[in-house]
């Protein structure tokens, strides 16, 4: 089956239009002025969990522990030292000197106020996996800090070094999450100097920034708007009112590449578009709650053409539900499902669905993607009510366990552990459409246990059971088009995440 051009996106009018006489903003200003697509629901980096906010917490907050992009090695940044006191204890030494934008010194007050907040579930974080492993923190002295694990985990450094940021004790305990939305203040190499929520983000250098891993910003402001239709970013973009533009889909990258005035840099990502079905009945009674149609889902969908017609650059077809280079994933352990709509067919009629079924079916991004999935599956008789909604909007309904089948993608915060995408799915917790409790005892040694080589033979275990019982259908791994004007300096990670430190001026 070939993928209706229809759902290609062609939609370059405005680039066209625009392209016969091109203007760049003067970067005299030192403002350089970025577009995010999906709107972001609170700035507390606590509090939501798109791409977007992740991309605001490091440039806003720092943790104690920085993982370099390049070589993987950690290092300190709040802390200038740390050591396993026992198995479920962690001791830091912080580093002196450091104050928050609002100008409260950094010392193990804030770390513990920070720890203590988060990891109790009644304050509401939003993706508790990245911060229920911690128990409590204990002040030693004003620069001596205990972090106290519930249970044995070995990826904890992983975690701090990436989610777990640390705020100050005096502002957050009188502000709180909705406060922090607004105002935010970290200790990061930019603070924020304005709010307009789910819209637009104004960033500043902090000129106080102490000597970081992460490097100190060049750029003096950055301006970031929620532009939502690529084409508008697109248009901005030569018009002089965009600098940079991310996530940018394959077809319109490949344009713009053609232009000496524009940069477009591809990179890959730990993100995974994967089909969630509910396999437990959350929903209520549906098809989903049966293996044959589960099978039958994934023979439907021709990952790789999806990949080479849609995805392009660095994007590779994926059968496992956490992504390759994550330790824990071995690839080899999943069932892998071959494009096959006939089998898929004969499948849904073993099942009871000679005629196939109809379905409500949910996306939250990637309209162009989503509507190729639904092709496929119209293709072998399951007929789609399509929904297209927010990603905050879908993921309550998620929560809630009202989503028969959804179109879903998730980045793992960018943490190369299993435990942050495997786990946080089949653990019986909100967003577990599976429930399934062998996976689960099994999880709860692969991410608790000390031996590598018993989490690597434990996460193969669940990945065995996750893939053969087709709960999920994996399908692919993301790549980022980065569009930048000339004027712009700017080598992208692996991580999708866009780290303003690292820009600078042409």
């Amino acid at each position: 089956m070939m993928i209706n051009p229809l759902l290609k996106t062609t939609a370059l009018v405005a680039v066209a239009a625009a392209a016969a006489a091109p203007a760049f903003a003067d970067k005299a200003s030192n403002t350089l002025n970025v577009a995010f697509t999906k709107e972001l629901e609170n700035v507390d980096s606590y509090f939501n969990s798109s791409r977007e906010g992740v991309v605001l917490q490091r440039a806003v907050w720092d943790g104690l522990i920085y993982r370099d992009p390049e070589t993987n090695e950690y290092v300190g940044n709040l802390a200038e030292s740390w050591e396993w006191i026992d198995d479920t204890t962690l001791e830091f030494k912080l580093r002196e000197g450091v104050t928050f934008h609002n100008g409260e010194p950094f010392n193990a007050d804030d770390v513990v106020y920070t720890v203590n907040f988060v990891a109790d579930e009644q304050n509401g974080v939003k993706t508790q996996r990245n911060v229920n492993w911690m128990e409590s923190a204990e002040k030693i002295d004003d620069y001596t800090v205990r972090i106290h694990l519930k249970d044995k985990f070995p990826a904890a450094i992983e975690f701090l070094s990436g989610p777990v940021s640390m705020y100050p004790n005096e502002y957050y305990a009188e502000a709180g999450p909705s406060g922090m939305g607004l105002k935010p203040v970290g200790t990061g190499p930019y603070k924020v100097t304005d709010v307009t929520p789910g819209q637009h983000f104004v960033l500043e250098k902090n000129e106080n920034y102490h000597d970081s891993p992460k490097g100190q910003p060049e750029i003096e402001n950055i301006d970031i708007r929620t532009i939502p239709d690529v084409n508008t970013q697109m248009a901005e973009l030569f018009s002089g009112s965009l600098d940079l533009i991310w996530q940018v889909p394959a077809d319109q990258a490949e344009k713009l590449a053609t232009m000496d005035q524009f940069t477009v840099a591809n990179e890959s990502t730990m993100r995974v578009g994967y089909l969630q079905m509910d396999a437990a009945g959350r929903s209520g009674e549906n098809p989903f709650t049966d293996k044959k149609v589960r099978e039958a889902v994934n023979y439907a969908i021709n990952r790789q053409e999806l990949v080479d017609a849609l995805l392009k650059g660095k994007s590779r077809e994926i059968y496992t539900p956490c992504f390759p280079s994550q330790f824990g994933c071995e690839e080899d352990a999943a069932t892998t499902y071959e494009y096959d709509p006939e089998k898929a067919k004969e499948l849904l009629a073993e099942a009871g669905y000679p005629d196939g079924f109809s379905t409500p079916f949910y996306a939250y991004r990637d309209r162009q993607y989503a509507e190729a999935i639904v092709s496929y599956l119209n293709a072998v008789g399951i007929d789609t009510d399509f929904k297209m909604l927010q990603y905050s909007a879908l993921r309550e309904l998620n929560m809630d366990g009202e989503v028969p089948i959804s179109f879903q993608t998730w980045g793992s915060y960018s943490i190369n552990d299993a435990s942050a995408m495997v786990s946080q799915f089949f653990k019986h917790g909100s967003l577990d459409n599976t429930r399934d409790d062998q996976v689960l005892e099994w999880l709860d040694v692969a991410d608790s246990s000390t031996d590598p080589q018993e989490r690597i033979e434990y996460y193969t275990k669940a990945i065995e059971r996750i893939t053969e019982e087709a709960f999920w259908a994996p399908m692919f791994s993301y790549n980022t088009n980065y569009v930048f004007t000339d004027e712009v300096a700017y080598e992208p990670t692996p991580d999708e995440v866009l780290r303003f430190t690292d820009m600078s001026w042409n």
